[in-house]
């Protein structure tokens, strides 16, 4: 993929979320919890025709036995996790989470996005050819979810 020419992966359906982001952003503002948003996300996603589940389990594997649970805040036609935030900014914590919930998955795309003072939003990406091969350099491929 070349990322001059914004190529991205799922990048119509990013492109779509994005706008329901702004959406909601603009008319709910700043200052609720997250629930709220992510509940007005799912509303806006479902007009849009646009499907999505909420709350989406993903178990966190240690040698093949489940060691945790994480729950995405929002999955989108099955390709990309949405994790919401209602902080004054991003941190690289919540960077990471969504980089976690990507490794464990065999979703490549998530979107990070932020009801802050200010919108903000982070796009990652983690290919599963790359997840196959950190999963055969540390003893064992990862089962698929």
């Amino acid at each position: 993929m070349n990322a001059d020419n914004h190529d991205f992966k799922f990048k119509e359906l990013t492109e779509d979320i994005i706008k329901v982001f702004y959406k909601v952003y603009n008319t709910l503002g700043y200052g609720f919890l997250e629930k709220n948003y992510e509940n007005a996300m799912m509303i806006e996603l479902k007009k849009a025709g646009i499907p999505a589940f909420s709350q989406f389990a993903i178990n966190v594997l240690y040698e093949n036995e489940i060691v945790g649970e994480y729950f995405t805040d929002i999955l989108v036609d099955n390709k990309v996790i949405v994790e919401l935030k209602a902080s004054k900014c991003l941190a690289e914590e919540h960077e990471a989470q969504l980089l976690n919930y990507l490794k464990a998955t065999d979703i490549e795309v998530g979107l990070l996005l932020n009801f802050g003072p200010k919108p903000e939003i982070k796009r990652k990406a983690f290919d599963n050819s790359r997840k196959r091969l950190s999963a055969l350099i540390c003893g064992g491929l990862r089962p698929k979810l």
